[in-house]
Formats: C-alpha cells, sequence, structure tokens
C-alpha cells in the first residue's frame, strides 16, 4: 500500500484512465490497453482528476479480478495496488501490452487512442491478429485459382529484374522463384502471388484516375484493374500526362526538366497506394488531379498502434499490410526499405520549395493531398481577390480557427468538413459551429448539396 499524491497523473492519457467505481467501463479500458501500449486504470477518480475514494471489502480486490477475467478473451490478469492518500483509498488496475492480440470483452474489441477506447472493425482485429502470427493477408492461399492461372511470363520478367540487380545472378525458374518467396504453396497460389502476376485483369485491383477542372467536372478518366507492377506505371503515365513540365535551360547547355511536383515523391506515394492498400475492402483506390494538387486516396486505415504524429515524424517501426507484396517490391527495387516512404516524401516537396502534403485518415482510408506551386499562386490570388470583398466585414471579428477555415476554403472551395478538421485540428462538429458563424456574418455561403456543391465568398 503506498501514501503518496504525487505518484499519480493528474488527467486521463493514452496511458491512464480514471474512474469513480469498478464497472463494465473499466474492464473496457483494460482491454483498450492491452491491445496498445499498456496502461492503468485508476479506481476512486473523478474524470477531471478530484479524488473521491473508494470503501474496500475483504474480497473486493479478488472480485475484481474473477471479473475481469470471466469478461476477457485471452483472459488478462492486471497488477492490482491499493493507495491511500489524504485518508481516501484508491486502487491503480495495471496491465501491460498483451502480446497475444487482440484482447475482447464480451466479443467486442477495443483500442487505446489518446485518453479515449475505441471500438475496433472487423479489418483492424483481422489485421492486428494477422501482425501477432507474423503474416498477413496476402500470404493466405487462394482456393479458387492454381499456378496455372497465372502468368509465368510476368515471373520470369521479375526474376530477371532481380538478377540485374544482385551481383551473383539468380538462376531460378519461375516456380523455383515463387516456392522460395512463399508465392505458391504446392500448386496453389497466395493472395501475393495472384495480384502480382495476374495475367490480365482483376476487380480486385482497381483504380479510379481522374484530370478534374473542378471536383464535379472531370476532363480525363481512366479506370485500371492490372497486376500490381503494370498498375504502379499506368498511374504514374496518368500523373504525367496530366501535370506541367518546364525546360530550363542553362549555360552548361544542358537542358533541365522541371515538373510541377517532385517525381521521386509522386512514385512513392503511388508505391504506397499499391503495396499498402486493403485489398479486402470493397473500397477502391482513387487519384484526382487538380491544377493545383493531387489526392491519394486508398482504402485501408493506419495500423492500430501507429498514429498521425508518428508517421509524420518517422518515429514508428513499418508494418506492411501485405508484407509478402513489400517483399517481392522490394526485391525488384522499387522500394528501399520498409518504413522510409513518408520521410522520403516530406524531404523531396521541401526541397522543391513547396507546401508539405496532407495527411489525412478517413473513416475506410487514407488520403494525401500534395501541392504545387500553382497552389499557392492561387490562393495568393483569391485571398487579394476576398480580402477586397470582405475585409471591411471580417475585421478582427473573426477567430484563428474561423480564418484558417476561411483561407482553406479560398484555396478549395469545394473543401470538406472532414478536412478542414484534419488541417485545423478540431472536430468536425467544432468546424460545422465555427462554418455557421461564417455564414451569419454574411462571409460565405453553401452553393448547391452537401455533398456535390461547394463554398463561395459573398460579395457585397
Amino acid at each position: 500500500m503506498r501514501n503518496s499524491k504525487s505518484i499519480l497523473p493528474t488527467i486521463e492519457s493514452e496511458k491512464y484512465e480514471f474512474k469513480t467505481s469498478f464497472n463494465e467501463d473499466v474492464v473496457i479500458s483494460l482491454v483498450a490497453f492491452s491491445n496498445t501500449k499498456g496502461g492503468v486504470v485508476y479506481i476512486g477518480i473523478s474524470d477531471n482528476g478530484e479524488i473521491k475514494g473508494i470503501h474496500l471489502g475483504k474480497e473486493t480486490t479478488a472480485e475484481w479480478v474473477n471479473e475481469i477475467k470471466n469478461k476477457t478473451a485471452p483472459q488478462i490478469i492486471p497488477d492490482i495496488e491499493v493507495i491511500t492518500i489524504d485518508d481516501k483509498t484508491l486502487v491503480s488496475l495495471s496491465i501491460i501490452e498483451y502480446p497475444v492480440k487482440p484482447v475482447s470483452t464480451r466479443g467486442r474489441y477495443y483500442k487505446r487512442v489518446g485518453n479515449s477506447n475505441h471500438l475496433l472493425s472487423v479489418t483492424e482485429v483481422v489485421n492486428m491478429h494477422l501482425r501477432i502470427i507474423n503474416s498477413s493477408w496476402d500470404f493466405y492461399l487462394r482456393n479458387d485459382k492454381s499456378v496455372n492461372d497465372i502468368s509465368l511470363e510476368k515471373v520470369q520478367k521479375l526474376i530477371d529484374t532481380v538478377n540485374r540487380r544482385k551481383k551473383d545472378t539468380v538462376l531460378d525458374d519461375p516456380l523455383t522463384f515463387l516456392r522460395k518467396y512463399q508465392l505458391i504453396t504446392d500448386e496453389k497460389i497466395s493472395n501475393a502471388c495472384w495480384l502480382l502476376f495476374m495475367p490480365d485483369m482483376d476487380i480486385i485491383t482497381t483504380v479510379e484516375l481522374g484530370y478534374f477542372s473542378s471536383p464535379t467536372s472531370i476532363k480525363d478518366s481512366l479506370t485500371i484493374h492490372s497486376d500490381l507492377f503494370a498498375e504502379t506505371d499506368e498511374i504514374m503515365d496518368f500523373i504525367l500526362k496530366h501535370i506541367n513540365k518546364q525546360v530550363i535551360i542553362k549555360a552548361q547547355l544542358e537542358n533541365v526538366e522541371h515538373w510541377d511536383y517532385p517525381l521521386e515523391a509522386l512514385r512513392e506515394l503511388v508505391l504506397n497506394m499499391v503495396i499498402h492498400r486493403d485489398y479486402t475492402s470493397s473500397y477502391d483506390s482513387v487519384l484526382k488531379i487538380f491544377d493545383t494538387h493531387i489526392e491519394f486516396y486508398n482504402p485501408g486505415a493506419l495500423p492500430v498502434d501507429i498514429d498521425l504524429p508518428h508517421l509524420l515524424s518517422n518515429d514508428y517501426i513499418s508494418q506492411p499490410r501485405n508484407k509478402l507484396v513489400a517483399e517481392i517490391f522490394k526485391a525488384s527495387g522499387l522500394i528501399e526499405k520498409y518504413g522510409s516512404g513518408i520521410k522520403r516524401v516530406l524531404e523531396a516537396f521541401a526541397a522543391y520549395g513547396l507546401l508539405q502534403p496532407e495527411f489525412i485518415m478517413l473513416q475506410n482510408g487514407f488520403m494525401v493531398k500534395v501541392f504545387s506551386a500553382n497552389y499557392l499562386a492561387n490562393m495568393d490570388k483569391v485571398g487579394d481577390k476576398v480580402g477586397d470583398k470582405v475585409g471591411d466585414k471580417v475585421g478582427d471579428n473573426l477567430t484563428v480557427n474561423q480564418n484558417q477555415i476561411l483561407q482553406n476554403i479560398i484555396a478549395d472551395q469545394y473543401i470538406t468538413a472532414n478536412e478542414l478538421a484534419a488541417i485545423v485540428k478540431i472536430s468536425k462538429r467544432k468546424i460545422e459551429e465555427n462554418i455557421s458563424k461564417l455564414k451569419q456574418k454574411g462571409i460565405i455561403q453553401r452553393i448547391g448539396s452537401a455533398k456535390g456543391g461547394y463554398w463561395q465568398i459573398i460579395n457585397e
């Protein structure tokens, strides 16, 4: 038994939860901690940190342990400590990150995100289990396909590529190569093998490509369903078709090509789309090219234990969603090593003097938005025009958040509340409240429906 107030955290967080009494929510929090990075539930403290204390009977803590064991699968047993502070009794229930995940309670799975518990989706549960057994969906064998259904010519083409990269020539025939990389077992092929070497096309790999003059006006489009190597090239070809290139003549008589975007960064984002996509999702990958920016959307969220700040700071251990696909792309030389792609993208855009890309977590996937120099020029141009229209009206009456929302609407009149929430870093509800105030002030108005419409600056 300890007796010190200094040992207690002051607020709830990723690692700490406060409860005034033992109840079902305590079990849920312990499950969430088990599925994430571990944590402590303090019982006898209100959610605002006020010490209330609890009454303990002779068998109370033993009864709690039994209830936690009976309500979790696999069973978890927290470490229990009784703490006395200012003559008030508290209890801490500590749990480590469980080695066999995911842990559930009453058939439901949770993870810890910030200071709250979130219910895991079916896909997140499956992916967490696959990571624990050091596997992934693409290792699984297909019952409806065999070696006879894939293109051995494509396999040989990959072998030739690998041979050119290695000092010692690999003389494997296609079937030996496939077995070496666990792409086939007996005569059955893995999901990865089909994605990489399908002879024609399959809707499972569908990518929708579009070049837009506005979010509702499309100039060019293409739908592809190719194998993953071909798809990478086809996506890049479509991008190069619709972005601009300048030829800079230098004194050394060598012309330098300068594209709207750093091509190595765009290729890295395309590879991420192809390699890390959730191919079990019913959603397609989507690429949208505008005159000022490009949007890359991919089905499949970040892994449970990697959040956006860790991704952008490169402070994480790479966990490829499709480990076998990633390994083959690495063997081909198209990727260098796991987990360094985002860092290279950020560095390339910084070296190009462009805005840093935006990374947006969506309900069913992940979006990256990259911006050309035209974006900044357009924002300055529109900003000056809007300043003349609404400058007197706005004055000092807008909050920091409202100013930021207005500037983003100026830059992209089709921007969504979800995208604004990710950029401004406040909740969608707060975004909607601030937009309502901008409407009341007579600064903006909505033209068209919530889904297909756009924002307009009011000119009075």
